[in-house]
């Protein structure tokens, strides 16, 4: 008997054309608007092949002609690029208080922002809430109302991919019904994708901030809340049911021991560096600030107790990171929140110089860069990969 297990398969005309076409269409996503020539010759395709690509991604709406190369010998070629009408997402970044929107282009322009405030614990219209800040902010782009390809979410807790319920989010009412996913869908028109919000400011950091190339790092989000985001082989870990980076809920030295996290929504992680353990440090070294930000400000423009209360506060950060590191042993951490961003530079070096000192690995540690809202920068980049995923594929 033959063994025909291992013997590739022959790519049918239309497979292969469908191979060509995406990767010609990831190229004038990285590099912008290239010529047919410029085409084959990174594909490695014949002009003639590459002439019929062309034309076919332009027939299907995909790319547009745009003007002429100029200043070279010979004539004047016509250049293509990714039409940005070809789809277009929306990214919602949801806390208790707000929801921030935006929308943006196949190629990842960001059209419209929009801000909703969702003051006091509103249980009902979640959907409704939804359907018209996305609306709001498609009027505002300029943009049709069932124009989108692509929606994600980002949310605190996650969705246990065996219940569709939120989990680990008991402060954000009227998100936890089984079908919300379902109902969301129904009501914008689209795919819709609800994401832990640490998560995207991962997939944030790696698409356009200090994690960009690495493939194997944490990101830690410290401010109301402390969480983080796990990143193995260029992919999010998320875990059996979605809770993987839930590290408020973590035992810690320093900290009194919850024994029944779903009830106090706190752990030892949360209650030595959240915002309201930062708050508690911070009248310790008698420096009173309204906010765990103005007081980590306060204490960069304070000698003497502002040192004391940054090296105390980098050593509850260390310690909760030796604890995910040992375990993880990532490349690198990027910190991310309100209280590193307040920190900078100063409490960033001060974490790395703790953590050296508890943890055998010693990943480098950086501060975030993506400027706004990571989760909202996330989001949008988690629903392009989606959308383009579903535009590209011609065959």
């Amino acid at each position: 008997m033959t063994d025909t297990t291992s013997t590739p398969r022959p790519g049918t005309p239309s497979r292969l054309r469908a191979i060509n076409d995406r990767a010609a269409l990831d190229l004038l996503l990285a590099h912008g608007p290239l010529s047919r020539t410029r085409i084959g010759t990174l594909t490695g395709l014949s002009k003639p092949t590459a002439s019929q690509l062309l034309a076919r991604l332009e027939a299907a709406g995909l790319v547009l002609p745009v003007g002429t190369t100029a200043g070279g010998p010979g004539p004047n070629a016509q250049l293509y690029q990714l039409n940005p009408a070809a789809g277009h997402v929306a990214g919602l970044d949801v806390t208790p208080g707000q929801i921030r929107f935006a929308v943006a282009d196949l190629t990842g322009r960001t059209l419209a922002e929009h801000l909703v405030a969702t003051p006091g614990r509103q249980a009902g219209g979640t959907v409704a809430r939804v359907a018209d800040g996305v609306a709001a902010t498609l009027r505002q782009a300029g943009l049709a109302a069932d124009c989108l390809t692509e929606v994600t979410i980002g949310t605190p807790g996650a969705i246990d991919p065996a219940t569709g319920k939120l989990r680990y989010a008991p402060h954000l009412p009227g998100w936890h019904a089984p079908q919300l996913t379902e109902e969301l869908a129904a009501a914008l028109g689209a795919p819709v994708s609800i994401e832990n919000d640490v998560n995207l400011a991962a997939v944030a950091e790696q698409a356009l901030g200090s994690a960009q190339g690495c493939r194997d790092f944490v990101l830690l989000w410290a401010a109301d809340g402390i969480g983080a985001a796990i990143v193995l082989g260029g992919r999010l870990h998320r875990g059996f049911t979605g809770g993987a980076g839930e590290v408020g809920y973590m035992p810690l030295p320093g900290a009194p021991v919850v024994r029944n996290v779903r009830r106090e929504n706190a752990g030892g992680f949360q209650q030595l560096a959240g915002a309201n353990a930062v708050l508690a440090l911070a009248r310790q070294h008698r420096l009173s600030a309204r906010t765990a930000e103005a007081a980590i400000e306060r204490a960069l423009a304070t000698p003497g107790a502002g040192d004391a209360f940054l090296r105390e506060l980098a050593d509850r950060l260390a310690t909760g990171l030796a604890s995910i590191v040992a375990v993880i042993d990532p490349e690198l951490v990027v910190l991310c929140g309100a209280i590193p961003n307040a920190g900078g530079e100063r409490l960033r070096e001060l974490v790395q110089e703790e953590l050296d000192g508890l943890a055998v690995p010693r990943p480098r540690l950086l501060n975030g860069t993506v400027p706004g809202s990571p989760v909202l920068h996330g989001a949008l980049q988690h629903a392009l990969t989606a959308a383009r995923e579903r535009v590209f594929t011609t065959a």
